[in-house]
């Protein structure tokens, strides 16, 4: 997510050539959070997701299996999750290299960010601190099921 000139907190994504933060995400089959952590860009897509599971831990006790996809490989992240929350790790991989194919159970969680980014407020980092931008996103969940209600 890029920043604002006003964030405080930010670091670069060498890969994705960005300066902001990123928001690590751990969804339901119905797009619904159980885990949620905002880091700067400079953290690893594997770190943040132990960082997000490390902070919600209650609310995963009773997760059996974890579907991630081809950035979260590794026994590192594998042995992580299971020392955090006793879940095993599933890798959903490609067949094709250079191909469109849709992965099982991906889109969820890209649903999950699309709903995030119709907040005004989230399309761009605005916020000076950390904390602030994932209180925003805490808050954005809650009008979705305000909403739905």
């Amino acid at each position: 997510m890029k920043n604002t000139d006003t964030a405080e907190e930010k670091g670069y994504d060498a890969g994705k050539k960005v300066s902001g933060i990123k928001r690590h995400i751990a969804v339901e089959t119905q797009g619904l959070p159980h885990a949620v952590a905002v880091t700067t860009a400079d953290v690893t897509d594997r770190d943040g997701a132990l960082k997000a599971i490390e902070r919600c831990k209650e609310n995963l006790r009773s997760v059996e299996s974890v579907l991630v996809d081809g950035r979260y490989t590794g026994q590192p992240f594998a042995d992580g999750v299971l020392e955090r929350i006793k879940a095993t790790v599933q890798v959903v991989k490609r067949n094709e290299l250079h191909a469109f194919v849709v992965l099982p159970k991906r889109w969820i969680v890209e649903r999950s960010l699309a709903w995030l980014e119709k907040c005004r407020r989230l399309w761009k980092n605005c916020e000076r601190k950390l904390n602030t931008s994932l209180q925003m996103v805490h808050l954005a969940f809650l009008k979705l099921l305000l909403k739905r209600s």
